[in-house]
């Protein structure tokens, strides 16, 4: 029902947030959101759908933790501050939650898997596909990470050093963006970064990385549409149908960086992924883009997508004179970005080869087979 999964769009966080704040207890936090979602589920379409959808699952889902407490004999204290709860919970709730999923004492992939759990509500079993494991092994993931918050006693607030924690946080949205956005990744996961960084961007509106790391996002998935062939195949940006981008993403996107001012490496990259949103890419903007990117953050992925740059900028030649110093990457990614290079300087059986060679270099899977059909 449309209506349900509107509401759990809208509420789900806040909901989860505010049980985790007055009981203590994630697990408990967690299913009793989830039971008013099926409660809403069943009565809906029976009943029709409440004025204020909301309040109504909040009230479900505090009715459901005084019943589970009650029935735990749990203080009375306890209850009387559930018994209170009649509102959603605020905006700090959801600030306070979304920072101790991303705890640094927690590691990369827990943090990642506890904000698609806790904050955006899915479902261990999609969770567990992900990272190509069992929904019992992510389960036992997931109930470690909880254990871990309580017995370091990892406090539920919104952290005084924020400007150390919040690029932690804002790479565990990354790193959830890419999961979707990979080629054998999780296409909603990629939704949920968004709609993520979308209420990270209302709760902190005065720092600039975070409507940067939106853009990026926006103008990363509005070409969802054009990336693959009819096997599922990659399709390299030059070779895109624009046509079937969204132009309402770009537009919004363009709109966000047209008002953030640029200080850190998301604003940068989005920078860089608004210079390919027109009908034809401007490459001199890229290329220069990339330069100060290198400067803030000189990783050899980052090195590589400049040579990238400056090859299509400024012609093959130069494109190849900074490949040559580039140290670090991935073999195959740098054979791919030879080739082309290569390829668009006349040097054709050479760029097969390199070609041939980079698909070697990569995993079995449409990557593989994108390099094998430049060949």
């Amino acid at each position: 029902m449309k209506e349900v999964a509107q509401a759990a769009q809208d509420s789900y966080t806040r909901i989860a947030a505010t049980l985790i704040r007055v009981t203590g207890n994630w697990t408990l936090a967690e299913d009793c959101a989830q039971d008013a979602l099926t409660a809403a589920l069943e009565r809906w379409p029976r009943d029709g759908v409440p004025d204020n959808p909301g309040g109504w699952l909040m009230t479900v889902a505090r009715n459901r933790a005084v019943d589970v407490l009650r029935r735990a004999a749990v203080e009375e204290t306890k209850l009387r501050e559930m018994a209170m709860m009649w509102e959603p919970a605020p905006p700090d709730d959801r600030l306070r939650l979304i920072f101790t999923c991303c705890h640094p004492a927690l590691s990369l992939e827990a943090r990642v898997a506890l904000t698609l759990r806790t904050v955006a509500g899915v479902p261990t079993a999609g969770i567990a596909r992900a990272f190509l494991v069992s929904e019992a092994t992510m389960t036992r993931r997931l109930t470690r990470a909880k254990s871990k918050i309580a017995d370091a006693g990892i406090p539920y607030r919104v952290p005084s050093d924020l400007g150390e924690r919040l690029p932690g946080v804002l790479a565990v949205l990354y790193l959830l963006f890419t999961r979707g956005y990979d080629a054998d990744g999780e296409p909603a996961f990629a939704d949920e970064a968004i709609r993520l960084a979308r209420m990270l961007a209302t709760l902190m509106p005065n720092e600039p990385e975070v409507p940067a790391l939106l853009a990026l996002f926006l103008l990363q998935h509005s070409r969802r549409n054009a990336r693959r062939d009819a096997a599922g195949d990659p399709i390299t940006l030059d070779r895109q149908d624009r046509s079937l981008w969204d132009r309402a993403a770009i537009a919004e996107a363009v709109e966000i960086l047209g008002r953030t001012p640029v200080e850190g490496p998301y604003a940068i990259q989005a920078h860089i992924a608004a210079c390919h949103a027109g009908d034809e890419t401007n490459w001199r903007s890229a290329a220069e883009w990339y330069d100060q990117l290198a400067r803030v953050q000189p990783t050899p992925v980052v090195e590589l997508n400049r040579a990238v740059a400056h090859g299509y900028a400024h012609g093959p030649a130069a494109g190849l004179a900074l490949l040559a110093s580039v140290n670090g990457a991935p073999e195959g990614y740098m054979l791919a970005v030879e080739a082309d290079l290569r390829e668009r300087a006349g040097e054709k059986a050479h760029a097969s080869d390199l070609f041939r060679r980079a698909a070697a270099a990569v995993p079995d899977g449409p990557e593989r087979r994108a390099l094998l059909k430049r060949v």
